[in-house]
């Protein structure tokens, strides 16, 4: 198996939980989606804007960027559903393309990661796996937090299981993929361009 599948597969995967959950917060009014509630952060809106902003610090790393601590300057950038599920497709996208011109060398490459006083040397392989386990942590967090809402929490553990497809067929489209695309062995960069 190409070693860059797992991660490509989870890079799509990330993706399609971002669009389905903010899809489902999409039917909250504004006193829903910045109620206090009980998590790591006191709002759905803290805890989804905290994903995506620690998506662009990480995601910059990975592309050779120096965003560093600035990514978090504002933690809540997006005050908004709509703006919000912008934002977070805009850098799901970037991962998607970073990882679709990543090879498998790439993978064992030294990342810089700017952490404001100093710079932190991570290889590619670590970097991604911790990023996905911290959006899944915290995605969680705010699918427990959409359950007290007047908005059913979406099903997000399903990972592009072939029989789960026709679930699917609708999101996929929505955002321009098919399931060969998330398990071919290359990927597919959605910039349009390559």
């Amino acid at each position: 198996m190409d070693a860059l599948l797992p991660f490509r597969a989870m890079a799509y995967n990330n993706a399609w939980a971002n669009h389905r959950l903010l899809t489902a917060c999409a039917g909250l009014g504004p006193e829903e989606f910045t109620a206090h509630r009980t998590g790591f952060f006191p709002s759905l809106r803290a805890t989804l804007n905290y994903i995506l902003v620690i998506d662009h610090f990480y995601v910059d790393a990975m592309e050779g960027g120096t965003l560093g601590p600035v990514a978090w300057a504002d933690p809540e950038p997006c005050a908004t559903v709509p703006a919000l599920r912008e934002a977070q497709a805009a850098v799901d996208r970037r991962l998607i393309s970073l990882l679709a011109a990543l090879d498998a060398a790439g993978l064992a490459r030294s990342v810089a990661v700017h952490r404001g006083t100093r710079v932190q040397r991570e290889r590619m392989d670590r970097l991604l796996l911790h990023l996905f386990q911290h959006q899944v942590h915290h995605r969680g967090q705010a699918h427990a937090m959409l359950s007290g809402t007047s908005i059913s929490p979406p099903q997000l553990d399903e990972f592009f299981a072939a029989e789960e497809a026709g679930l699917r067929a609708g999101e996929f489209g929505e955002l321009g993929w098919t399931e060969a695309e998330v398990w071919s062995a290359r990927g597919r960069c959605s910039c349009g361009s390559c």
